[in-house]
């Protein structure tokens, strides 16, 4: 009887979830970060992207297939980190002119195939659907793998908040009585098209009523930087807005639109559960550099806008509004440190030389 093949190591991993004291100081609450960064493709998208690819190939474990996603280059990186390290199958990336070489780099030295074309996600994206998909591969399947809409990457990146239930101390029935205690208030994150948010809001509905911070309920700040704030947009115009560029430096926030599901969720939750905010490219990218000192722990710019929230005073402002320092003090609130593969010291030394000096 001949021996079953080996199932697929999972394309993620459980991260880790840790206090801050630094900024903590700095916010004036209790701090923690999921650190994201540590996942095999450095960033929160090896959940969503790979629980995506994995589906694919367990519906068809004896095919063979070949992935093809576009991205401003985390996704690209998660789908190419996945088909060729996890699958053992090809990944072709199509990527935007505005990715840096040294992310198109990192893609070619996994062995993907980079295709660079476009002055946008939207604009790659369409090259990909309409030019490379439809030509037929003798004897392949061809998957397209879309970086964000997809209930798949979203069931992926909802695990995120299964974690962070367990280190709360509620995952197994309880509340609180082996975990970190005083329930979660806050989760702040960024939004690019919103896969993400999405995750974490599908997660959160599965743990509302164990997870719930002192008024009973887990807040999300939803934050981008200004000149890649599709959902801020919306929110603003009450309707789903395209925008019509993309002028952030945070490439990876490069979705002129949301999905429709991050609209429906905006709408569902509220302006009082999901809080959609904005900061300047200079705060992200100081946000970069100042984060680095603090938590020693490298970053690019569209994580900065997560973390740019403490440092300016909009995490207060927004989820601490009409508290007491000493109710604001017993708030606990995650961050996402969702990726630094789309930066490096010499960018972080850019940015202090740019943004610096203002």
């Amino acid at each position: 009887m001949g021996s079953l093949s080996p199932e697929p190591p999972k394309p993620w991993v459980k991260t880790t979830l840790i206090f801050s004291p630094p900024l903590s100081r700095t916010a004036g609450c209790n701090i923690y970060l999921k650190l994201e960064n540590t996942q095999p493709s450095g960033s929160f998208k090896s959940r969503g992207i790979g629980n995506m690819m994995l589906r694919a190939t367990s519906a068809s474990p004896t095919t063979s297939m070949h992935f093809f996603c576009s991205s401003g280059g985390n996704a690209g990186l998660a789908c190419a980190t996945t088909a060729l390290v996890s699958l053992r199958q090809p990944a072709t990336i199509v990527v935007p002119t505005s990715t840096p070489p040294s992310m198109t780099a990192k893609l070619r030295e996994l062995g993907a195939d980079v295709v660079q074309t476009g002055a946008s996600w939207a604009e790659a994206d369409a090259f990909l659907r309409e030019t490379l998909l439809l030509p037929r591969e003798e004897g392949v399947t061809k998957v397209y793998v879309p970086p964000f809409d997809h209930p798949d990457v979203w069931a992926g990146a909802s695990t995120m908040v299964d974690e962070i239930a367990l280190d709360f101390g509620v995952g197994m029935g309880g509340r609180f009585d082996d975990g970190i205690g005083g329930g979660l208030d806050g989760i702040v994150c960024n939004v690019g098209g919103g896969g993400l948010l999405n995750g974490i809001m599908e997660g959160l509905a599965r743990h509302a009523k164990r997870l719930g911070g002192c008024d009973g309920t887990t807040k999300v700040l939803a934050v981008e930087t200004a000149g890649a704030e599709s959902l801020y947009a919306s929110v603003q115009a009450g309707e789903l807005v395209t925008l019509p560029r993309i002028t952030s430096i945070a490439t990876s926030l490069g979705a002129r639109r949301v999905s429709e599901k991050t609209w429906e969720w905006a709408r569902a939750a509220g302006p009082e559960r999901l809080i959609s905010a904005t900061v300047t490219d200079r705060e992200a990218a100081m946000a970069c550099v100042r984060f680095l000192d603090d938590a020693r722990i490298l970053i690019e710019v569209a994580c900065g806008a997560t973390v740019a929230t403490v440092y300016n005073g909009d995490l207060r402002r927004y989820l601490g509004k009409g508290l007491t320092d000493e109710e604001w003090a017993r708030r606990n609130v995650v961050l996402v440190v969702c990726g630094g593969s789309n930066t490096s010291l010499e960018i972080l030394e850019q940015y202090k030389e740019t943004y610096g000096r203002e």
